[in-house]
């Protein structure tokens, strides 16, 4: 069994000293992000994302680092996201959520910090807003069908979906240029403030997520109900953000 990791940064120095083994000069950073990089990390739980930055010569030599992520990966450390710096800088107008969550919360672990002075188009911003909302809406139309509403389907629904969402919800802040804080709670519960939705929905969503509420059939069939509704509510005015 895997040593349970308590505390991210007790691995770093080994995880550095693998890479640096391995791709000397060509191993221009390495950056942890997520969770595991914020106040939401949980021993076993959350996952430990890297990023793994290359040189355009080191990253035609992939297979140098399959070793590597075979030992992490028996130590619960999920594969790295393996780029290069062109890759980051010419990828900000199709992916710019994922990378405005990166920057967000990451720490550098070694290297240079390819995040840190990252800037993003909103307009860019908005519409990949607008196109993930949409597709998350009917993805969960299609789940609550596919589980003909029942309670135990629903709430795996739930915690699989509230990441990508909570995801969201900070691009969207960002939109209205307000400050992000830490933590899926309070992320989700300002940005209900900041769009017109009802916190206490989103509230009972991570309650489930978290392990903190059970509801029964009846109650989880109706809060998914409304976590249908406001989500359509929330992709109307992120539709009146582009005119």
């Amino acid at each position: 069994m895997a040593k349970t990791i308590k505390d991210p940064k007790e691995i770093f120095p080994e995880i550095i000293n693998d890479y640096q083994d391995v791709y000397g000069d060509d191993l221009v950073s390495i950056l942890l992000y997520g969770s595991a990089a914020g106040k939401d990390y949980r021993p076993v739980k959350s996952d430990l994302n890297f990023m793994i930055v290359l040189s355009e010569d080191g990253i035609e030599e992939l297979g140098r680092a399959l070793p590597i992520v075979k030992k992490w990966r028996k130590k619960n450390v999920a594969i790295p996201l393996f780029l290069t710096e062109a890759y980051v800088e010419t990828s900000l107008d199709v992916f710019p959520i994922e990378y405005l969550n990166f920057q967000r919360c990451h720490i550098a672990v070694f290297g240079k910090d390819v995040l840190k002075e990252l800037t993003f188009d909103s307009e860019f911003i908005r519409l990949q807003c607008e196109r993930e909302l949409k597709g998350k809406l009917l993805l969960l139309r299609e789940a609550f069908l596919e589980t003909s509403g029942k309670g135990r389907g629903l709430k795996d629904v739930i915690r699989n979906s509230l990441p990508a969402v909570v995801a969201i919800f900070e691009a969207l802040l960002y939109l209205k240029e307000q400050e992000i804080p830490e933590g899926k709670r309070s992320i989700a519960r300002k940005t209900c403030e900041a769009f017109d939705m009802d916190t206490n929905v989103f509230d009972k969503l991570l309650d489930i997520k978290e392990g903190r509420l059970k509801p029964g059939d009846k109650e989880t069939g109706a809060l998914f109900k409304s976590y249908l509704i406001e989500m359509r509510k929330l992709v109307e005015s992120i539709d009146a953000l582009g005119g």
